[in-house]
């Protein structure tokens, strides 16, 4: 492993250079973030101080908030104080953290998407076999390979970063450490650890929403042979999954699939997934799900009647 010391801070161009610009993204960066904290924050505790919603949905739901806060996290914050700062500038060891976390919590939304469509298919399509297929030993296991998966991914991604020597520039133009921007730096060919990226998220992000998509397609159309109010529920849930599918695979396939080659609506398209869905998630999840608004309010009726007393 190659760790080249010649580089020892890096500085973002971020998302615009002109002061107005920068206040406006200082201001929207922060209104979407704390709404997305605040949301992903809610569903989690509410989660897990309701016991109506102990069902897998809600278990794997848990775990795609936890992975959207940190998420959102690891880049909405330095991009905040950024967005006022006159010189945007990033240690290389927090650089490398940040491509650690970004892809830790990246994949793990991934792969709990995935277990979220394989709970629906199963309610959908095994409705007799449900408390036995998705039993709660089932989803920790599937959690804990969920887990697994990230942080493999996540390590293969940190190892090609440090294997990029950098001894020139050290302006990144982006507002983040991410693999394909510090492709742009390193003073070596990047041919094959570009390929290596694609095959690594590209792959991830590309096979993993085509799976989905196939998954609540064949989900949709056992609808057929359900109740008129069986297929009304079924189908909210399911088009509010394939909702957070499209927007969050959407903008990744689009980054992470194609050649190492820099569009100008990258910056805004890698803002969308990384800030703007973890903001969505919430209100999708919330607004059209009946069981989680009712619990939400139990709970803070509850929390008020207690602080009373």
């Amino acid at each position: 492993m190659q760790q080249n010391q010649s580089v020892t801070e890096f500085i973002f161009s971020g998302l615009t250079q002109e002061p107005m610009q920068q206040i406006v993204v200082f201001v929207l960066v922060l209104i979407f973030y704390t709404g997305a904290l605040v949301g992903n924050l809610l569903i989690i505790v509410t989660i897990k101080f309701s016991r109506a919603l102990g069902s897998p949905m809600y278990f794997f739901l848990f775990y795609l908030s936890f992975a959207d806060t940190c998420f959102s996290t690891s880049i909405a914050p330095r991009l905040i104080v950024d967005a006022l700062s006159a010189k945007k500038v990033i240690s290389y060891s927090e650089c490398m953290l940040q491509v650690f976390v970004l892809h830790l919590f990246g994949s793990m939304e991934v792969f709990v998407l995935i277990l979220m469509a394989v709970d629906r298919y199963v309610a959908i399509c095994k409705p007799l076999h449900y408390v036995t297929i998705m039993r709660r030993q089932v989803c920790i296991i599937l959690i804990i390979l969920a887990w697994t998966g990230s942080f493999t991914h996540s390590i293969t991604q940190i190892v090609l970063t440090l294997q990029l020597p950098f001894c020139g520039s050290n302006l990144i133009d982006h507002y983040c450490c991410d693999l394909q921007p510090l492709l742009k730096l390193a003073c070596t060919d990047t041919y094959v650890i570009n390929l290596q990226l694609v095959f690594n998220s590209g792959v991830i992000c590309l096979s993993g929403f085509v799976l989905l998509m196939i998954s609540y397609f064949v989900t949709l159309r056992s609808l057929r042979n359900h109740s008129a109010e069986g297929r009304k529920k079924a189908l909210s849930t399911c088009t509010s999954h394939i909702t957070v599918v499209i927007l969050f695979f959407g903008p990744s396939v689009f980054i992470y699939t194609r050649p190492p080659t820099t569009l100008p609506m990258d910056k805004m398209v890698a803002i969308f997934y990384t800030i703007g869905t973890p903001f969505l998630n919430p209100i999708i999840y919330t607004l059209r799900n009946a069981e989680m608004k009712t619990a939400m309010r139990k709970l803070w009726i509850l929390k008020i009647t207690s602080d009373i007393k």
